[in-house]
């Protein structure tokens, strides 16, 4: 057994005791059908996660209404007829032993729908989406509410509301995307008021004894947007509103592409400090992400108290045994998400289900064969 003693200690979180310390990272895969239900590349890959020995798995975003998908081919779960096929992926994720999540989006600007909605109308390439009402910002959170009872409905064993990548939620805290004069607007306190008004919704929909998680934008990384200076304001009071734990991520897509950002994320544990000055303000257990590809660096991330847990996105999906690996000292066999390719990212902007080229041909046509049926 290899020496990493905190990254394979327990932790409580929320009501669940998690046997260690790695979780898999939400990652959007494209596996999804176009009508939002789940297809069995879905099932099959998250059976996968969930036997690769991290003690939680966190799925990919489904969106609360068809107006909030991120891509044709994101799930859903606005109605109950997508309980079942959400069900059978819950299942799979816990007969491999990992407590299971879903993770909850609107995609707002962002959304794959003929006229997106957000807080503001600032925008997108060449779409600008309409302002949200009161009307509308009291029916998305009631959307947000009856997807999060439904998550508890499938079997799912806690929630994530995804707070990051520049999405609805974090649209309403930018003040380059939040442009509001209302009472949800202006000053930090009125843009916090949406996802705050979500965070409850949601938990007053699942009980008090179900975990509610929340992905939090730390900062933007674009002039005028989001910093880490706000983010270190709001995530206490977040955390107080009765969230389970914050993971923390940075960018958004009109910065993920940036010269300087690319660079960037070819550096293992190129997010850890954002997480790591997210955890000194609050109180809840943190998730720290970001290719974070060495066993031992992730031991020490947990060890210098910088995070709490570990997230593991394109590097578990790279190697879906890391955690085994590293708790059996294997780590020399780790098959690395490799920094300089992009192929899972590019399948994405290309309407594809994601691959990775770390993968055998074997198990590329495996994926692609599964994913033909769509």
């Amino acid at each position: 057994m290899a020496d990493y003693p905190t990254l394979f200690s327990p932790l409580r979180l929320g009501g669940l005791e998690l046997a260690n310390r790695v979780t898999m990272a939400p990652l959007f895969l494209g596996y999804g059908l176009p009508n939002g239900e789940t297809s069995p590349l879905v099932l099959e890959h998250y059976r996968l996660m969930g036997a690769s020995g991290a003690a939680m798995v966190m799925v990919e975003n489904v969106a609360v209404s068809p107006e909030g998908k991120g891509s044709p081919f994101t799930m859903l779960l606005h109605e109950d007829r997508f309980l079942e096929g959400l069900a059978k992926v819950a299942a799979a994720v816990k007969e491999g032993g990992a407590w299971a999540g879903l993770q909850l989006n609107h995609g707002g600007r962002y959304a794959h729908a003929p006229q997106p909605l957000a807080p503001s109308p600032v925008a997108t390439g060449e779409r600008t989406p309409r302002a949200m009402t009161a009307e509308d910002i009291v029916r998305v959170t009631e959307e947000y509410a009856a997807a999060a009872r439904r998550v508890r409905q499938a079997g799912f064993d806690l929630v994530e509301l995804h707070g990051g990548t520049g999405y609805l939620l974090s649209q309403f805290l930018s003040p380059r995307t939040n442009h509001r004069q209302d009472q949800y607007g202006g000053t930090l306190g009125n843009r916090l008021r949406f996802p705050l008004e979500v965070i409850s919704a949601a938990r007053a929909a699942v009980g008090p004894d179900y975990p509610v998680g929340y992905r939090f934008l730390a900062d933007e990384w674009l002039p005028g947007g989001w910093t880490l200076a706000e983010a270190l304001q709001a995530a206490p009071r977040l955390a107080k509103a009765g969230l389970a734990y914050l993971s923390v991520m940075g960018g958004c897509y009109e910065s993920f592409f940036l010269p300087e950002r690319l660079s960037q994320e070819k550096r293992q544990g190129y997010m850890a400090d954002l997480a790591a000055a997210v955890k000194s303000v609050v109180d809840i257990p943190v998730i720290a992400a970001g290719r974070i590809q060495e066993p031992a660096y992730a031991e020490s991330l947990l060890a210098r108290g910088q995070a709490d847990l570990i997230g593991l996105a394109r590097v578990l999906l790279a190697d879906p045994q890391w955690p085994l690996k590293a708790r059996q000292g294997r780590e020399a066999e780790i098959v690395a998400c490799e920094p300089t390719c992009s192929l899972c990212f590019k399948r994405i902007q290309q309407g594809q289900p994601v691959l990775c080229s770390q993968w055998s041909k074997q198990k590329r046509a495996w994926a692609e064969n599964l994913a033909s049926g769509r």
